[in-house]
Formats: structure tokens, sequence, C-alpha cells
């Protein structure tokens, strides 16, 4: 018991009747700012990420060259 394209026109120009194509037409522009806001924010925190990690392995980089360089005690 699907929708037959006949049930999808009627809504679609009840919709169209009822709100004005301007109205529609605003609409649908304020998803796409939504989702264009949504996928930026997704690549923001990809590259805080990427720049966290970069720092970490610079740290750990920077502990073991200090750990090689440190001269070595010998017991006496």
């Amino acid at each position: 018991m699907g929708l037959s394209i006949w049930q999808i026109l009627i809504v679609v120009v009840l919709l169209v009747l009822l709100f004005g194509r301007g109205k529609i037409s605003e609409l649908m522009g304020d998803v796409a700012k939504g989702i264009k806001s949504f996928k930026k924010g997704l690549n923001e925190d990809e590259k805080a990420a990427t720049i966290e990690e970069g720092k970490g392995e610079t740290l750990n980089m920077t502990a073991q060259e200090e750990e090689s360089k440190a001269p070595e005690k010998s017991e006496k």
C-alpha cells in the first residue's frame, strides 16, 4: 500500500497552496544553510583532532629524543 504519484502530487499542491511558493523556497534555503553549517562544523572538528594528534606525536618524539640524548648514568 505505497503512495502513488497522484497522492504525492496532491500533497505537494496542497502544501504550495497553504504555504505559498516563496515560503517553501525560503524554508528549503534555510535547510541548505543548516546542512552547510553542519558540514563546516564537522570539518573543523576533524582538523582540530588532526592538529591535536600531531601535537601529541611531537611531544612523544621530543620526550624520546631527550631520553636518547641524556647521558647514561653508570652504577659504581
